[in-house]
């Protein structure tokens, strides 16, 4: 007897977890093999689309303009400053490249190509920058904007192919005041500045 109750309650529970199995499949549903067709409006394009726009909104650098930001940019466009004053100098058109918008770096390369045909050789010492202060912001729908006041000391000579002075004092700190103009895609990711133009007061 104690084996036919054995056996029975093997079936009773078989019975009862092939009733609970049959109503979950009947709650949640079947796999059937064919579920993507429920999302067939939702195109690999479409999706792409929206995935894209979604990882550029999130890897976009933020543009802050409190004084925390600005203090953050002059810093950058001091050191700019230096290298480039300095590289042009040098003759050194690698390391303008990358401080420089395309139309800068062909006025740069011109300057230094026709001193270097007249045989004019420019020596440069940078004292340090005395000021540096934001002058204008603009923004485009493409790019943002600051002009940028420079006054800095330093000393300048060109001297000819005899390494004879033609230009400058040696001995004189000279005093210099610059209007330049910074420039970056809002688009981009690149954090970079580059210097877009050269203004007269």
């Amino acid at each position: 007897m104690s084996n036919n109750f054995g056996y029975l309650d093997i079936i009773l529970l078989a019975m009862i977890a092939g009733f609970i199995i049959l109503r979950l499949r009947n709650i949640l549903g079947r796999k059937t093999g064919h579920q993507d067709k429920v999302y067939s409006d939702f195109a690999q394009k479409k999706f792409g689309q929206f995935k894209k726009t979604d990882e550029t909104e999130t890897k976009k650098p933020p543009i802050e303009f409190d004084t925390d930001g600005k203090k953050q940019f002059l810093k950058g466009a001091e050191i700019a400053y230096e290298t480039i004053i300095t590289s042009f100098s040098k003759g050194d058109k690698e390391s303008l490249k990358s401080l420089l918008t395309e139309k800068m770096q062909a006025n740069f390369s011109s300057a230094i190509e026709d001193r270097k045909s007249k045989k004019i050789k420019s020596e440069l010492t940078f004292i340090g920058i005395k000021s540096s202060a934001i002058e204008k912001f603009e923004k485009t729908t493409e790019a943002l904007f600051f002009t940028v006041k420079f006054v800095s000391e330093i000393i300048s000579v060109k001297k000819d192919n005899n390494n004879k002075i033609v230009e400058g004092d040696p001995n004189k700190i000279k005093t210099v005041i610059d209007h330049w103009k910074f420039t970056r895609k809002i688009s981009s990711l690149n954090p970079n500045w580059y210097l877009a133009d050269i203004q007269n007061p």
